[in-house]
């Protein structure tokens, strides 16, 4: 019998498979005002807007067991859902909680998790209203499905960017990944000698980003108290680079993105120069750091300029001029999302 060519899930990569995916859907309900394509979906009910996200963490692809904690994992589960409602500028209200476990965990490590759920809820101001549990040939899933809400017309989209707009993100960048790459290293100097002393003091911040980020919902007050609504917004979950490009090709822009503007902390530094890596790689393809990337009106700058925990790193140009990153010499050099890509394995 004839067969048609199959397509490898590496060929297409993780939003390639996405696209082709959600590429037929139609919508049918007059409440869902935003389908696939964003941080969350939005969903309208009278004068309430609804936002919806998920997302699965797979043992051996999102976290290895051998230096991630228990409890750790189930708040960053929790958190990482969050910081999906934040990126559309709305407030986070209910979880639903699901996880698939194998015979090698007792009740008292699933009761762990649960444990770092519930203090990721009690931080955040949500509440678990649900979820599943079944039984897992090959180890852990957790899967987090959030729920929130944002008045009309507040809600923020990837897609509102206009050239000219400010690009700015919150906090700073590249910690998690340097959290990532000091875990990776002590593991494997334990794998060989499991008495030698693992050297982690001094980088409980990197450490901290990377085994329980937070999401910045700080964030979304800090934009209603300063009148701000950003233009286009979206956490970065997968490198800076990525997300950039994600606000460019739904917002239709281009971008200028400054080297020397990109925030870095004193410990992302230590433990790059230490790793002997650039940090900006590291902030630019990394991933998992949480913080959230938007554009503003010039006009707005004024009410952003004093915020020490904002930092203006680029601007929106037009879609022709393409995305760039602006080196401290000068040059302009086109931006590549090479951040962590689950449909490619890297």
């Amino acid at each position: 019998m004839h067969k048609e060519k199959q397509t490898s899930i590496s060929e297409l990569g993780e939003f390639g498979l996405i696209e082709r995916l959600t590429k037929d859907i139609k919508i049918k309900n007059n409440s869902t005002k935003k389908g696939v394509g964003d941080d969350a979906a939005v969903l309208e009910f009278g004068n309430k807007q609804v936002v919806v996200s998920t997302d699965l963490l797979t043992e051996g692809i999102h976290f290895n067991l051998m230096y991630v904690p228990l409890k750790h994992l189930g708040y960053k589960a929790v958190a990482v859902n969050v910081s999906d409602i934040c990126a559309m500028n709305a407030v986070p209200t209910q979880i639903t909680a699901s996880i698939a476990v194998s015979s090698k965990f007792s009740v008292e490590a699933i009761e762990e998790i649960y444990r770092g759920i519930h203090l990721a809820c009690e931080n955040y101001g949500v509440d678990l209203v649900g979820g599943d549990t079944t039984s897992s040939l090959t180890g852990l899933t957790i899967c987090v499905t959030v729920l929130g809400e944002v008045e009309k017309r507040s809600e923020v989209y990837r897609s509102g960017a206009k050239p000219n707009d400010l690009l700015c993100v919150s906090g700073d960048l590249g910690g998690a990944y340097m959290g990532l790459q000091l875990l990776e290293r002590e593991n494997e100097v334990f794998k060989v000698n499991p008495n030698l002393q693992l050297k982690l003091s001094g980088y409980d911040y990197i450490l901290q980003r990377q085994l329980k980020p937070e999401a910045r919902v700080d964030m979304v007050a800090a934009f209603g108290k300063m009148g701000v609504k950003p233009t286009s917004m979206i956490d970065i979950s997968d490198g800076l680079s990525s997300e950039i490009l994600h606000l460019c090709k739904n917002s239709g822009v281009g971008c200028n993105l400054f080297e020397e503007k990109v925030p870095l902390d004193l410990q992302t530094k230590q433990m790059a120069e230490e790793l002997n890596m650039n940090p900006l790689v590291a902030a630019l393809n990394g991933g998992e750091d949480y913080e959230l990337l938007f554009t503003i009106a010039q006009t707005d700058y004024d009410k952003i300029k004093n915020d020490p925990d904002i930092t203006i790193i680029g601007h929106m140009i037009e879609a022709t001029e393409g995305a760039n990153l602006v080196t401290t010499g000068g040059s302009k050099i086109p931006l590549v999302a090479q951040g962590w890509n689950h449909g490619k394995g890297g």
